[in-house]
């Protein structure tokens, strides 16, 4: 059970009497939901609505079954076993069903045939037809295959490697040696792993190979040594993969796809790359693919290219980006101590918070030790605890024990120059073996798997930030490196790979009108717009406020900062205290805690709740997350910390953004979309409706023991839906599925309780508004594709659950969307020169939406471009509809989603991904914040560690109320 943040406590039915509760908290509506959405073979029940709608607006709905009485639904673990996938089917096809809306019930075109293997997501409704039609050119390459009898073997070799790379040796030695013999002369193509593709039938159902690799250092760019040896290699006949099952999925007759013969296909197109450049993931590296460069701190980049087959409208299509990633650098281990530890006299022994930041980052490394005539690769287990000049080790006779820095003296005549320093520790913890770092090299072509630091990320991004142009030709310039079509496996499989960008047909929506105060309106231009001569539509009010100051600001400055800043708010339509609650405080950054206690003990005897803390940080960097963890979580604060350089100069640009943020904070409104005040938004206006943003933030790649973090936004005023409220919940390390979205505790003196964000939501929206919404629109942020159908069962059912739990026969409609950010596909204008279809940094214009050509052939996708662009290539967001009871036409969710981008707080421009996902994201970032000390006392722990849940800090009522995440 996840342990809630938020301030959230479990409440039962009971306890909420503004809401009518349920007979019983166990009882449900039983059986599924009946809009047209009944399985075969058994009778649904109809549900009764949260509010009755007008008949011409029923229409035949998605259903999903939640029986009452059984408990939350435990999350799934990170790691499944094909048993376990096929549980999850069996589960999703007893609590969903989901057949498409149909306007027409005279006539029903038969649906394609029903199939277990995989979840039926939400249909295409139809295309959009709002907004200008243009078009653009997507990076995805039209593959087409030709009719050929495909065939699936299992691989089995022994012993076995872990490394792909070895693998890959073992399978073209045996190529090589039985190809015309053994293999009817086929070249297969192969995995690295478990499976063997072959274009043709190899003459033989199973057979047992010996190979013998023979040993290879290989040259200095490889991470990998070869490994010698002798091995006994199987193949063994496992299925005939079916390229019509392709072609009748990809025109929409088959709901099934087809992922043996599409990985099959992805396999053949990754070969040549797989044996000629480094592999990370989908991407592929190489100093050979452009010119590498430096980030710092021991460590440079490499470029690469990405690539996916992908199934589409217009047939497979294979998506390629330019990319980048961090590798370390090739050079000296004490070199690279150097740099990592920024050294200036290397003369000094290692301290030992020193010595561990260096284990941390080079545990795992491969290096080669070169001495003489003697030569090996080791991976590095850690670092000696003593120098080496103290370091003793028992030598071969059993008997004797001398320092590292003699026996290097006596052995081999050679004076070690780094004495005071700790050995590289290789070998096991029984058996080290210690090798001084002079003499290690790291080995070239290892990817950096840790978080960059913030100069690094800098240089990455100065290093491959490319105008929309530049990356295009750079795409095309991969293409024609890789010559997919002329490669020799790739013919033997029969396939093409068209070397031109894709045509796709798109439309850019019109930006909606905004509302600010006084009755004055704002139409956008090109995503962006600006508040002058104009005042929010809700201006806040602060009576009690204060200022502290960390930083070496003196008095005078920092007043009048502040005086600046509250001419400011008031400007734009606040009512702001001129004066402070109290004076102006300035205490050092050594004492944050005792000063912020301070101020609220001063607040609390002069009888005042202070409403706003405005905060002047340190100069030094580091202070931000204790004190938002100490002022929201501990004094109940509402804060506003501020940049001292920026405080200094106190321009007007930076003085109104804080403003934005600031009114916000303080229960105000800045904007909201004319149209929702007109009450002329589809899907939203027309009946009370709740929007839900949701985004899980994992620990950074090497901590092996903190949890993930979940968070849940919601929309707490209708019609405006701009005001939201945020729950934070610490769940399993690494768990992606929400665990605290609705989940039921037994308490000894008031029996079963109901609990969970959602539920939480829900009762506070309906304090807000004093209504209960009919209608959830629930976007969710950071879910994969192979992610989707364990969000669907778990998270879905979850909604239903809370619901439930506080009427029984409380049942908004719901639609489901996924937010994808982390995807490869980028739009470029097709005629870069056309000032007309870009912006002005030359991207495709703001509210570009594209729904046909590289979308999924029959599913509710679309790539919707919804800011301007700033520098760089623009990134797309990927919607993708799960689920769908409110029955949305394309045109109705484009459009809402493109105008809730510009509803965001704290900027005068549209956002790259709709409000409640970045305010998801922002809120689990800020519970990160609290939690941090407890990472950094563990982050040096083993990794053998029990992973446990830590709770986190309970955030103050009155500051989870408002939008303090900001």
């Amino acid at each position: 059970m996840s342990r809630q943040g938020g301030g959230r406590r479990p409440d039962s039915c009971r306890d909420q009497p503004s809401l009518v509760p349920s007979p019983s908290v166990q009882a449900g509506r039983g059986g599924a939901r009946g809009r047209g959405g009944g399985r075969t073979g058994g009778t649904t029940p109809a549900r009764s609505p949260a509010a009755p709608p007008s008949p011409a607006n029923v229409v035949p709905q998605r259903g999903i079954s939640t029986p009452s009485s059984s408990p939350p639904a435990p999350a799934p673990s990170t790691s499944s076993s094909s048993s376990s996938a096929a549980t999850l089917t069996r589960e999703l096809d007893s609590k969903l069903t989901l057949q498409g809306p149909s306007s027409a019930p005279a006539t029903v075109e038969a649906p394609p045939p029903a199939s277990s293997k995989a979840a039926r997501f939400t249909r295409r409704p139809g295309f959009g037809t709002v907004g200008r039609k243009c078009v653009v050119r997507a990076n995805h390459f039209l593959v087409n295959v030709a009719n050929r009898d495909l065939f699936h073997y299992d691989v089995s070799i022994s012993p076995e490697v872990p490394s792909k790379k070895v693998n890959r040796d073992v399978i073209k030695t045996l190529v090589e040696k039985y190809g015309a013999s053994h293999l009817g002369s086929r070249k297969p193509a192969y995995d690295g792993r478990k499976s063997l593709y072959s274009a043709g039938e190899l003459p033989f159902s199973s057979k047992v190979f010996s190979v013998k690799l023979v040993e290879n250092d290989g040259n200095a760019g490889t991470s990998s040594r070869r490994r010698e040896g002798e091995f006994n290699v199987t193949i063994k006949f496992a299925s005939k993969p079916d390229l019509d099952h392709l072609q009748q999925f990809l025109r929409g007759r088959q709901p099934d796809i087809p992922q043996e013969t599409i990985q099959l296909l992805d396999v053949v197109l990754r070969g040549k790359p797989a044996e000629e450049y480094t592999i990370v993931g989908r991407s592929f590296f190489s100093t050979n693919l452009g010119r590498k460069g430096e980030l710092g701190d021991g460590m440079e980049y490499w470029k690469g290219f990405y690539q996916s087959l992908r199934p589409t409208q217009m047939g497979l299509s294979l998506n390629i980006d330019v990319s980048a990633r961090g590798f370390y650098e090739p050079i000296l281990v004490t070199d690279f101590v150097v740099k990592y530890l920024n050294l200036r006299d290397r003369s000094r022994p290692l301290s030992d918070m020193d010595r561990m930041k260096v284990r941390k980052a080079l545990r795992g490394v491969k290096v080669h030790f070169s001495h003489n005539d003697h030569h090996r690769t080791c991976k590095i287990a850690g670092l000696s605890l003593e120098p080496m000049n103290n370091l003793m080790f028992t030598i071969d006779d059993g008997q004797t024990r001398v320092s590292v820095v003699q026996y290097f003296r006596d052995k081999y005549g050679m004076a070690l120059k780094y004495v005071t320093w700790p050995a590289l520790q290789a070998g096991s913890s029984t058996k080290p073996i210690y090798l001084p770092m002079e003499l290690c090299k790291i080995v070239e072509g290892q990817r950096y798997t840790k978080k960059l630091n913030e100069k690094q990320v800098t240089n990455l991004l100065r290093a491959t930030c490319q105008r929309p142009n530049e990356r295009e030709e750079s795409i095309k310039t991969m293409v024609k490196k890789n010559s997919y079509s002329g490669e020799g496996l790739v013919r033997e499989f029969g396939i093409q790979v068209n070397s031109e960008m894709t045509l796709v047909n798109a439309r850019v929506l019109p930006p909606p009108m905004l509302s600010y105060g006084q009755n004055a309106s704002e139409n956008p231009r090109m995503g962006q717009w600006n508040m002058i001569d104009k005042k929010m539509i809700n201006g806040g009010k602060v009576d009690f406020w204060a200022v502290v100051n960390f930083s070496r600001l003196d008095q005078n400055q920092v007043f009048q900062f502040c005086q600046a800043l509250v001419g400011m708010c008031n400007k734009k339509g606040m009512v702001f205290a001129p004066q402070p609650l109290l004076p102006i405080k300035s205490a050092n950054p050594s004492q944050i805690e005792k000063a912020l206690r301070n101020i609220d003990m001063e607040c609390q005897k002069l009888g005042k709740r202070l409403q706003l803390l405005i905060v002047i940080l340190p100069d030094v960097k580091g202070s931000y997350g204790p004190i938002k963890r100490i002022c929201e979580t501990e004094l109940g604060i509402v804060s506003q910390c501020c940049q001292p350089r920026q405080a200094f100069s106190a321009k007007m640009q930076y003085l109104e953004n804080l403003s934005l943020k600031i009114n916000v904070k303080v229960g105000g409104r800045n904007t909201v979309l004319s149209a929702a005040l007109q009450r002329r938004i589809p899907f939203l206006t027309d009946r009370p409706t709740i929007i839900f943003g949701a985004d899980v933030t994992h620990p950074q790649p090497g901590e092996d023991s903190a949890p993930s973090i979940a968070a849940i936004v919601a929309s707490m005023d209708w019609p405006e839906v701009t005001k939201y409220r945020a729950l934070v919940s610490a769940q399993t390390h690494r768990v992606e599925i929400i665990q605290d979205m609705f989940k039921v505790e037994h308490d000894p003196k008031r029996g079963v309780v109901n609990g969970g964000m959602i539920r939480e939501h829900l009762i506070a929206f309906y304090r807000s508004t004093g209504q209960k919404p009919d209608r959830i629109i629930f976007y969710r942020d950071g879910v994969s594709e192979g992610q989707f159908s364990q969000v669907l069962l778990y998270e879905v059912d979850a909604i239903r659950k809370a619901c439930n739990s506080i009427q029984s026969d409380y049942a908004p409609r719901v639609t489901f969307i996924v937010v994808q950010k982390r995807h490869h596909t980028r739009l470029f204008p097709e005629d870069h020169g056309n000032r007309n279809s870009t912006d002005r940094s030359g991207n495709i214009q703001p509210g570009t939406v594209v729904e046909t050509q590289i979308c999924h052939p029959s599913e509710f996708d679309f790539y919707l471009n919804s800011h301007a662009g700033i520098q760089g290539t623009s990134r797309p967001s990927h919607y993708y509809v799960l689920y769908d009871e409110n029955a949305f036409t394309a045109d109705a969710l484009q459009v809402l989603t493109n105008n809730l981008c510009y509803t965001y707080a704290r900027c005068t421009r549209s956002v790259s991904i709709v409000p409640p996902a970045y305010y998801a994201h922002l809120a689990a970032f800020r519970a990160r914040y609290y939690m941090e000390g407890d990472e950094e006392a563990s982050s040096s722990g083993g990794r053998g560690a029990v992973r446990e849940n830590r709770p986190l800090p309970v955030i103050k009522d009155n500051v989870k109320d408002v939008m303090f995440f900001c």
